[in-house]
């Protein structure tokens, strides 16, 4: 007797993290429904067109911005920004590089280090 296997969902602000979009530029229906595994799998093999522009050009939620600026998430609150920003906004921001673009990028590199410093001192098992 074989059982039948339920089928995982997940509430689409969390599909959409793992997507890496914002859930309030996502469509209707992908809002207000689940989103079962096989959906999510699906989405990230064949992307429908709403989700390579929303990835090409945002808006973009704040995990994404930091990455593609080369920040942290709390590098971008101190410097105060907290919004959504479209692929165009960052390129603005990188292209003026302002002061404290460079400040939390040193500061990103040197946690990253720091973490590396760490990892081989630790050995590979402490890492999970």
């Amino acid at each position: 007797m074989t059982r039948q296997r339920s089928t995982q969902t997940m509430k689409p602000a969390t599909a959409a993290k793992k997507l890496g979009v914002l859930l309030d530029a996502t469509p209707a229906d992908f809002r207000d429904g689940v989103v079962s595994r096989d959906e999510l799998d699906a989405l990230q093999a064949d992307p429908p067109q709403w989700l390579r522009t929303l990835r090409a050009e945002g808006p973009h939620p704040r995990p994404v911005v930091a990455d593609r600026l080369g920040v942290s998430i709390s590098g971008l609150a101190r410097a105060g920004i907290t919004d959504p920003l479209t692929t165009e906004q960052i390129a603005a921001i990188k292209a003026e590089e302002p002061e404290w673009l460079a400040r939390e990028r040193a500061t990103r590199a040197e946690t990253q280090r720091a973490e590396a410093r760490l990892r081989s001192v630790r050995g590979p098992e402490s890492s999970a």
